[in-house]
């Protein structure tokens, strides 16, 4: 590996992680440098999701109060995460190169529109969580696991985009306690990851050369990102991430 092919790399990660810290959508970032340097799609998008778990995990690791204070609560949340995440990432492993560099672009189309969306998206899981409020319907709640569900199976897929839509299913089990609902997300999205590693590793998916070094890079990014992230908006970020979102959907599209 020449200079400049790690210096993609690691420059990726860093991307990676200081957006995922801020807004989400790293995957954009990392997903596309592993491509350009020239890992097969499926490939390329397996060992983009082992490279960021260890950023993910300690998203996850600073709600740890949280997460113990309601294990309970979460655990039919986890358990569905778990399932949904698991055949996601199998239907990646049965998936040929051929047939998702044919989905690619429609995937990076979707999760772009999903960043478009976000601030919608988000108001509209607020506005359900607040309807329910902390103890929502029988029906409201198998509704949330369900759809909770379907996100899983996209995020053990692709996963760019996964926690946008994620709010939108835990507003509707868990209410409109912000903290409660974050803590329920990075709790559901490092299910998802680590079920999805799991099987990506056993498919022989990973290059890990690739993986040592944005995963090195999205963990310094993921730290720089607090403190990066108090003095730029938040929407700044997120439409930057929209932005490379939307180049690279052309690009794959005409490629």
């Amino acid at each position: 590996m020449d200079l400049s092919t790690a210096a993609l790399l690691a420059a990726s990660g860093l991307g990676a992680g200081l957006v995922n810290a801020i807004a989400g959508g790293g995957t954009f970032f990392t997903f596309s440098a592993l491509i350009a340097v020239g890992l097969p799609p499926v490939m390329a998008n397996a060992t983009s999701a082992v490279a960021v778990t260890p950023a993910n995990f300690a998203s996850a690791w600073a709600y740890r109060r949280e997460l113990a204070a309601n294990l309970k609560r979460f655990a039919a949340l986890g358990l569905v995460s778990l399932v949904g995440g698991l055949l996601g990432a199998y239907i990646l492993t049965a998936t040929d190169n051929a047939a998702f560099s044919v989905l690619v672009p429609w995937l990076l189309l979707f999760a772009t529109l999903l960043f478009a969306a976000s601030p919608q998206i988000v108001a509209l899981a607020r506005s359900i969580g607040r309807a329910e409020g902390k103890h929502p319907s029988t029906k409201a709640w198998v509704g949330g696991l369900a759809f909770q569900f379907l996100v899983s199976v996209y995020g053990g897929f692709f996963g760019a985009g996964m926690g946008i839509v994620m709010l939108a299913a835990l507003a509707i089990t868990e209410g409109d306690d912000f903290h409660l609902i974050n803590s329920a997300k990075h709790l559901c999205s490092t299910v998802i990851q680590l079920v999805a590693v799991v099987l990506f590793i056993a498919a022989g998916l990973v290059s890990w050369r690739e993986t040592f070094i944005v995963g090195a890079a999205s963990v310094v990014g993921g730290y720089a990102g607090v403190a990066f992230g108090r003095k730029l908006p938040a929407p700044v970020i997120r439409w930057l991430v929209i932005g490379v979102g939307a180049l690279l959907t052309i690009y794959f599209f005409i490629r």
